[in-house]
């Protein structure tokens, strides 16, 4: 019977020799230290890599640009309406048929231009009735105060009683009441007669006839036609209260001169002509707590017309020194604008600002900027508070400052 191998005990010459195993033990152990020293150099390079120092790293290069002390107009926007100083609704105080119109739709009409004719005729022979009733009364007029006289005359001689005289000097009293009141009818007649001539009230643009000739017309008929005075004209806009008291302290003492009123066209560009304000309401709107303001404004060209939407810009006559930054350098938070300047040491700092609208691309510094800090515009996400950058100035200047528009409200 053959034996075989136990499982698990090599075979051949490989397992049996000695030599060969001490000679692979040999080998392993030599590899371990290798391996180990191989894995601590490698360790001392991170820890050395990882010890420098961050200040050997450049430093992180940012744009900066000086806070400007300028002049600047500061103004505030507004939403108002046109409206006309003077307008007028045409309409007839007689009834009567049209005759005429003596208009052409949208031409300038003086004061007292003729507008509309009323048929005459029924008018004309009403006061002629009322003429003849004064005559017919003033004949019984005459005719009374001769009979005082005769009985006066009769008194004397005691050809009639008293109480005669008494009478027909009361009759001469009615003769002349009744000369009076025709004398009111005819004037009442005449009136009306004048009344068939419409004239305008005004001088100003007449509008669109709204009734032709050969019609009744009358009060209950409405409106003929209506006269607008355009030139000057005027715009009203409401007003919050607290931007009228920042007015009000802004310009404290130098009275409504020391602002002028510019109009904003629907089509974004300003009205050449700037008015000035002329009243302000002394009633408050409960539902928005504002007051109305009026300002007066010429419109030689007729550009501005009554009802018309418009832009309202308020600003002072004379600009103001005032500190102006980039609005690149502006950045909001939860806790509002801040901007980010270097410092002593080139070392960043932040600062909180109260900001006004200013020239275009700019920003109106009102609080916390003093003029000559250096802002960020550039370069600030690379930049921290606390950290040491590298400044480098804007090419080009800031631009000219000119009308600055606040918002409303």
């Amino acid at each position: 019977m053959t034996s075989r191998p136990a499982e698990g005990v090599a075979t051949g010459s490989a397992a049996t020799d000695p030599a060969a195993c001490h000679c692979r033990m040999s080998r392993r152990v030599l590899l371990l230290p290798a391996a180990f020293l191989l894995l601590l150099g490698g360790c001392d390079e991170k820890e050395q890599a990882s010890s420098q120092p961050a200040a050997q790293q450049p430093a992180p290069t940012v744009v900066v640009v000086p806070a400007s002390r300028q002049p600047v107009t500061q103004a505030a926007e507004f939403v108002g309406r046109v409206e006309a100083l003077e307008k007028v609704e045409i309409r007839a105080r007689v009834t009567g048929f049209l005759r005429d119109r003596h208009f052409q739709e949208g031409q300038v009409v003086q004061e007292g231009a003729l507008l509309f004719t009323i048929e005459r005729e029924p008018f004309e022979a009403d006061a002629a009735a009322k003429q003849a009733k004064i005559e017919s009364a003033q004949a019984e007029l005459a005719n009374a105060t001769y009979q005082v006289e005769r009985g006066r005359e009769l008194i004397r001689t005691n050809t009639i009683p008293r109480a005669t005289l008494d009478q027909r000097v009361a009759e001469q009293g009615v003769a002349a009441a009744a000369v009076s009141g025709a004398r009111a009818d005819l004037g009442l007649a005449q009136i009306n007669l004048g009344y068939t001539e419409i004239r305008s009230p005004i001088t100003g643009r007449v509008g669109r006839a709204a009734i032709t000739r050969g019609n009744v017309v009358g009060p209950e008929a409405g409106v003929l036609t209506v006269v607008v005075r355009q030139d000057p004209i005027r715009v009203t806009f409401p007003v919050s209260q607290r931007q009228l008291l920042d007015l009000r302290r802004q310009y404290e003492g130098q009275g409504m001169d020391a602002v002028r009123v510019r109009v904003r066209l629907p089509d974004g560009s300003l009205y050449p002509e700037s008015g000035r304000v002329n009243f302000i309401d002394v009633r408050t709107d409960r539902a928005t707590d504002t007051a109305l303001v009026q300002a007066e404004i010429a419109n030689t060209g007729n550009i501005l017309s009554d009802g018309q939407f418009v832009g309202i810009q308020v600003e002072g006559k004379e600009p103001q020194q005032a500190v102006v930054i980039p609005q690149s350098a502006v950045q909001i938070d939860q806790a509002g604008p801040f901007v980010l300047v270097v410092g002593d040491g080139n070392k960043v700092e932040q600062r909180r600002v109260r900001l006004s609208r200013g020239p275009a691309g700019q920003s109106v510094v009102e609080s916390g900027l003093e003029p000559g800090t250096l802002v960020v515009t550039e370069g600030a996400q690379r930049a921290r508070p606390g950290a040491v950058v590298a400044p480098r100035p804007a090419s080009g200047d800031l631009p000219a400052a000119g009308p600055v528009p606040a918002q409303a409200g």
